[in-house]
Parts: C-alpha cells; sequence; structure tokens
C-alpha cells in the first residue's frame, strides 16, 4: 500500500510504472475531476480507469475485497471516505469471487484505516484487503476514480 495526494505526486514513493500512470495530463486531478462517469482507457495502455459517485456507509454495511489481477489506485476526486485496510496478504483467506477479479473477505482482519480527501490516493497491490467508502461521520457522497492497473505492468 502506498498512498499520497496529487498535488506531490513526486513524494508518494511510486515505483516508475505507476508514477508514469498518475503522472500524465489525462490523469491530472483537474482533469480527471471535467469527466462525466463512465470508464476510461488511454489509447495503448492495458490499464484504464473508472469515475463515479458512491454514498459512504458505516462499516459494518461495506464489504472487504482483494484482487488478483489488478492492482487498485484510489483516487478521491471530491468529498471524503475512510478505508479500511491491512498489509497482510489475504489470497488464502475464505472468500468468494463476486465478479472477475473482484474478490470478497468472509471474515476480514484490518488493522488499519485511512482518511481520504479531495487529491489523495491510495494503491492496493493484488492480495491487499480493503474495504473502501466508509464514512467519517454520516454517509456523504464521494467521486473518485478507480484504476484498475494490471499485475504485469508494476
Amino acid at each position: 500500500m502506498i498512498a499520497g495526494n496529487m498535488n506531490f505526486l513526486n513524494l508518494a514513493t511510486l515505483p516508475k510504472s505507476l508514477y508514469d500512470v498518475l503522472s500524465q495530463p489525462e490523469t491530472s486531478l483537474n482533469y480527471l475531476k471535467s469527466l462525466a462517469d463512465g470508464r476510461y482507457q488511454l489509447e495503448g495502455e492495458k490499464w484504464f480507469y473508472n469515475i463515479n459517485d458512491s454514498i459512504t456507509s458505516p462499516i459494518q454495511e461495506r464489504h472487504t475485497e482483494f484482487h488478483k489481477k489488478y492492482l487498485d489506485i484510489q483516487l478521491i476526486l471530491s468529498g471524503e471516505e475512510i478505508i479500511r485496510y491491512s498489509l497482510n496478504d489475504c489470497s488464502s483467506e475464505s472468500f468468494f469471487e463476486k465478479k472477475p477479479d473482484l474478490f470478497i473477505l468472509e471474515n476480514p482482519l484490518l488493522t488499519n484505516s485511512i482518511l481520504l480527501k479531495e487529491g489523495d490516493f491510495v494503491t492496493f497491490y493484488p492480495g491487499e484487503p480493503h474495504q473502501a467508502l466508509c464514512m467519517v461521520d454520516v454517509p456523504k457522497k464521494v467521486r473518485k476514480a478507480v484504476f484498475k492497473v494490471p499485475v504485469e505492468i508494476i
């Protein structure tokens, strides 16, 4: 897991492949904020991102997920959320596959959390469990971009 802010991208200690994804003009914070909901993929790139609005909710109502084929970069465009996570590989724990490369843990043990606000991002590598869209105080709208980066280009 790596966290950072788009306004200080050089401080995030990202691997070059991830820095290259986030440092393009088409992935700048202001550009992403101008886009409509949807799935976007730059020509010639294997990675893509989805932009949409969601409503945060209590942790008891949120699932915990992980991925095997993709790394997630979750970037807040507006609003705020708490993401709970663990730094342990959970791929050998009890889970079910909800849809391709979206695995839901049945009994997650999450030992950490991070508060994300506009411009903040966090990465989750394959096998790292995370519980996104947890509310800060009351349910609120959050707009975010979620980048899906294939593990082979990391």
